[in-house]
């Protein structure tokens, strides 16, 4: 079975990040038990405890990784993610 470790990098307070996090969960909870969906895991990393993210990213949070590709920047489209995960 493939798996995806999706990591939403973002820090404490920020509203679209909160929103990115409804997104995903939402869509993972859809993939449950799909048969064509990998095995799933999200984690959260903060840019305030990672000086390398912080540089990379703090312009552009929340950013969602999956194995640790960029998939999206600012907003998290449900469907563009569910596709890209379906095909994985």
């Amino acid at each position: 079975m493939t798996s995806a470790i999706l990591t939403l990098v973002g820090k404490p307070g920020c509203h679209l990040c909160d929103q990115a996090r409804v997104v995903i969960e939402q869509v993972l909870a859809e993939l449950v038990g799909h048969p064509n969906a990998p095995a799933l895991a999200l984690t959260e990393v903060s840019i305030l405890e990672d000086a390398e993210l912080h540089a990379r990213f703090v312009e552009e949070i929340p950013v969602l990784l999956i194995n640790g590709r960029v998939h999206n920047y600012w907003h998290i489209d449900p469907e563009r993610l569910r596709a890209a995960l379906l095909a994985l």
